[in-house]
């Protein structure tokens, strides 16, 4: 453990070296205006506010010409390189934290996309993993039926929703197991698309926190409106 006293500290991870293509925008979405400020600094902020949450670093891509400007109305932000992919940047992320993390603290690693994040979730994630000695993630169940698409564009079959469901973030595991688990999945030439299926990779086992279906990724210019509406209820909320 960190120390005999003090339990575990949590910090954050954001990567935001994306280029947000399918948003069809002409700047990184991360940037896009969400009310009066950006989508990664409502989703930065969600952290940098909540009080279980020791301290927070954003991968930034190497040629980001508009993270000064948002760096400076932020305060307390740790910087990363970013990487070509996700799984890079988280990696780059935790390299910088070595002297600041023990293997046994906690990296909950969120989308730089997903704005609406609640910080109820964050609590429950941290509450039902504390303990645990791996990790975990949000989700929500499939509540869709599910199809899988041939080639050709035509129904191959009707997939089983049962037991299926849709990976969220934050995704929290501890330093030094998920440190490992990336470099070794990198090393073997797999980009993984999130932690867990690093984690599950290099043969841990992760739990699923159920969390709100608010939490959405931004992907596509209609998920803009989504946002600041949930945004806007959730302010109501409180």
């Amino acid at each position: 453990m960190s120390s005999i006293d003090a339990p575990p500290r949590c910090w954050a991870v954001i990567p935001a070296a994306g280029k947000g293509a399918r948003m069809g925008a002409p700047l990184p979405k991360q940037y896009l205006q969400l009310g009066e400020r950006t989508i990664l600094e409502h989703t930065l902020e969600r952290f940098l506010r909540h009080p279980r949450i020791a301290g927070v670093t954003v991968a930034i891509a190497a040629d980001d010409e508009l993270w000064p400007a948002v760096a400076q109305r932020l305060s307390q932000v740790h910087q990363a390189e970013g990487g070509a992919e996700r799984c890079h940047s988280v990696l780059n992320a935790l390299d910088s934290l070595r002297t600041t993390l023990e293997d046994d603290d906690w990296v909950l690693v969120h989308d730089a996309a997903r704005p609406c994040v609640h910080a109820d979730d964050i609590t429950r994630l941290i509450d039902a993993l504390m303990h645990e000695d791996c990790g975990g993630i949000l989700g929500t169940a499939v509540r869709d039926t599910l199809k899988r698409r041939a080639a050709d564009g035509r129904i191959e079959e009707t997939v089983d929703r049962a037991g299926v469901w849709h990976a969220l973030t934050p995704q929290m595991f501890r330093y030094g197991w998920l440190h490992r688990a990336l470099s070794s999945a990198l090393a073997s030439g797999t980009l993984v698309t999130d932690e867990s299926q690093a984690i599950e990779l290099a043969g841990g086992v992760a739990r699923l926190i159920e969390g709100r279906a608010d939490n959405i990724k931004i992907t596509r210019p209609e998920d803009l409106a989504l946002a600041e509406c949930f945004l806007r209820t959730q302010a109501e909320e409180s």
